[in-house]
């Protein structure tokens, strides 16, 4: 058990994309966790399969290194606004923050969003600008930016003296000096020793360990993570739970870990100060209170911010349901989200009249395709809305969420994005060249205006253009935002489609199918280039005579497909469309299949 003022916890904060994990990786090398000829992949702690895929840190991750006879106890947390909640959540758990910057972006939406809760926790801070080498690297400019950032936000004075250091996080480089010559990360470990305070924990005092993250082991079952506040644990102790609703029940502790490089090391106790993971808490949930049962001292219980946009999700009612999945049922799709629940406090699941549909609310709509994702590959077979917004009532008038957009693009596309955001009832607030032919827009846009937007802004902008969102505020409502202008082509039968019927609806619009393809009665087959709804028959097959053609048929040429991936879906579908998902295949579909019993879109 490590003396209490031999330990430091620190958060690595940041925008999507600005090397938190990269840096973490070098961290783990320079300080001896890994053999030298031990062969270790790229981005060590993105260890999902969607985080390799998608690039970007999805859940929060502990770690640790010792340096010079103090433990380093690290939070890699992610950098993209829709998981704010696993931020919000570790921040618990350290006593300061490394906030990183990238030197040619600089502060982004979600570098406000983290240090902000930063701030409110009074955690002391360290300034890293990282990605030195790149050649627009800004430096000196981004962290006059960070400085206004600080101001921004209000920061105290004490905060406001916080150190910087430059890195390179592919390089494994740090340096308190742009011309210092230092060519490892001792100068960032110093720093962290140095600059972060001790916990302020008393191993003395009754037993308080806060519950942040859950996870679970094939040998032990459930593990509870958190922070020793206060006292001393060990294993076989019996503990008190003290759940955030008011339940309390003893349980005994079975196994006790500390946390060393990206391994779990059994202990058989652990102080105050120290990040652990215990086990024989089944049933438990975040920001549960693990006390003493003579003594009990319950903490405050975890606070995030409220979810921002909701969707429907239900058990599969499509003509093919059942026959992908492994997990068809309404009970264990149901089962499924409630356990989400208890494991992401981002994600709030609530009941409808609908005993087979359930209403899941969430950060943003990344969160909720991050979450359906997770789902199919486990196996489990669902059908989805379009997602809607979360209104309240304040002070009687209804109020809807408002984001902070900034989007970085070339100049020639400033007139298209401004009108199309406009059109979203969107507002610029700030528009910031930087000389070389890109312009920087800050806009306010309600965030039912930004569903399904950003597909089309990649389109508008020739791929070219960054765009980054955060959740800023409620505002009153704005007014009407029009949706989706085309219609959809809808199968009017079930069967397989056909070269020869695709061909023949191409001139129709935009096709999402390829020949040879099941369809049933009511699937979306792609977009008319009309407003109406068209029912189309995508199975007919071309008729064969016994009469012998005067010449030979031409080869049926096919324009390639529209293929939605599920963000892509999640914006297109319309208020009576659904996505079905199922372990193999998305399929788009109306809400009411019969077509003679749907009410025709657009029909005059």
């Amino acid at each position: 058990m490590p003396p209490i003022h031999t330990i430091r916890n620190i958060a690595v904060i940041a925008h999507v994309d600005h090397g938190k994990t990269s840096l973490v990786d070098a961290m783990l090398w320079q300080s001896g966790i890994f053999r030298s000829n031990e062969i270790v992949q790229e981005r060590v702690l993105d260890n999902i399969d969607l985080e390799r895929e998608k690039g970007i840190t999805i859940l929060a991750k502990n770690t640790a290194v010792t340096y010079r006879g103090r433990k380093i106890n690290i939070v890699d947390t992610p950098g993209h606004a829709d998981f704010g909640g696993e931020v919000e959540r570790t921040l618990t758990l350290v006593d300061g923050v490394m906030l990183l910057v990238d030197a040619c972006e600089g502060p982004l939406p979600q570098t406000r969003f983290v240090l902000m809760k930063a701030l409110e926790r009074d955690l002391t801070p360290i300034v890293v600008i990282n990605k030195i080498d790149r050649a627009e690297a800004r430096p000196g400019e981004a962290l006059d930016e960070v400085y206004g950032l600080f101001i921004d936000l209000g920061a105290s004075e004490a905060q406001l003296e916080f150190p910087v250091l430059y890195t390179d996080a592919r390089r494994g480089i740090a340096r308190r000096a742009l011309d210092d010559a230092s060519t490892d990360l001792q100068p960032l470990f110093e720093t962290i020793i140095e600059t972060i305070p001790a916990p302020q924990g008393d191993p003395a005092k009754p037993l308080q360990f806060l519950v942040c993250t859950l996870d679970y082991n094939d040998f032990v079952g459930q593990l509870a993570i958190g922070r020793m506040v206060n006292g001393c644990l060990r294993v076989g102790d019996t503990v008190l739970l003290c759940q955030q609703d008011g339940g309390r029940r003893s349980t005994r502790i079975s196994q006790l870990y500390t946390f060393e490089g990206l391994k779990r090391l059994p202990v058989q106790e652990a102080g105050a100060g120290d990040i652990v993971a215990l086990a024989g808490v089944e049933d438990i949930t975040i920001g549960t209170t693990i006390t003493d049962p003579d003594n009990p001292q319950p903490l405050p219980p975890i606070k995030v911010d409220e979810p921002t946009l909701a969707m429907l999700f239900g058990v599969n009612t499509s003509s093919f349901a059942g026959r992908e999945g492994r997990f068809v049922t309404s009970r264990q799709v149901r089962e499924r989200l409630l356990k989400e629940a208890r494991h992401n406090m981002g994600i709030r699941v609530e009941e409808t009249d609908n005993p087979e549909t359930l209403r899941v609310c969430g950060r943003g709509e990344l969160q909720l395709a991050i979450l359906i994702e997770m789902m199919r590959r486990e196996g489990y077979e669902l059908q989805v809305s379009r997602p809607e917004i979360v209104t309240k009532e304040i002070a009687g008038e209804l109020h809807e969420p408002v984001e902070v957009v900034i989007v970085d693009c070339p100049e020639d596309y400033l007139g298209v994005i401004t009108q199309k955001l406009g059109t979203r009832r969107g507002k610029m607030v700030r528009m910031t060249p930087d000389g070389h032919g890109r312009v920087r827009l800050e806009f306010r846009v309600p965030t039912r205006g930004l569903i399904g937007y950003r597909g089309e802004f990649l389109t508008d902008t020739r791929g070219t253009g960054i765009m980054h969102q955060m959740f800023d505020s409620y505002m009153p409502w704005l007014g009407p935002i029009p949706s989706r202008i085309n219609g959809v082509l809808v199968a009017d039968r079930m069967g397989t489609t056909t070269t020869y019927a695709l061909y023949h609806l191409q001139p129709r619009g935009r096709l999402f199918l390829e020949p040879g393809t099941q369809v049933y009665e009511g699937m979306l087959c792609g977009e008319n280039s009309r407003p109406a709804d068209l029912d189309v028959n995508v199975t007919r097959e071309k008729k064969l005579t016994n009469i012998r053609a005067a010449g030979a048929d031409e080869a049926l040429r096919l324009v390639p497909i529209r293929t939605l991936s599920l963000e892509q879906a999640l914006g297109f579908i319309d208020r009576d469309e659904l996505i079905e998902i199922t372990p193999t295949s998305i399929r788009l579909r109306k809400k009411i299949l019969t077509a003679s019993r749907r009410p025709k879109k657009g029909a005059e």
